[in-house]
């Protein structure tokens, strides 16, 4: 592993562990779907980006779970981040055209 390499882990790691301890002192505080669900999603970003990390390393790999040849964790993960912001922006669309 080169310097840049090194670099672009520890920046992925050092700045999703902060979007994610932000989000989680934010989370008490917090009692709107939409935020939540943003919160939720931030979490999710950095436990992919962690599995991402250890993956690379083969310290885990893919072959945990395999479903008709796809890797369920590699799907299952981005796609629950999509989701979750996906619904956190459709429940702001909706609050704020019922507002005007």
């Amino acid at each position: 592993m080169d310097a840049g390499q090194t670099i672009f882990i520890s920046s992925q790691l050092i700045l999703g562990a902060m979007a994610a301890f932000l989000a989680i002192l934010l989370w008490p505080k917090i009692r709107d779907a939409a935020w939540m669900l943003i919160i939720f999603g931030t979490i999710v970003v950095y436990i992919e980006t962690v599995y991402s990390i250890l993956k690379d390393f083969g310290i885990t790999g893919d072959e945990i779970l395999i479903i008709n040849s796809v890797p369920l964790v590699s799907f299952v993960l981005p796609t629950i981040r999509t989701l979750l912001f996906i619904i956190a922006f459709a429940i702001m669309i909706f609050k704020q055209s019922r507002h005007n």
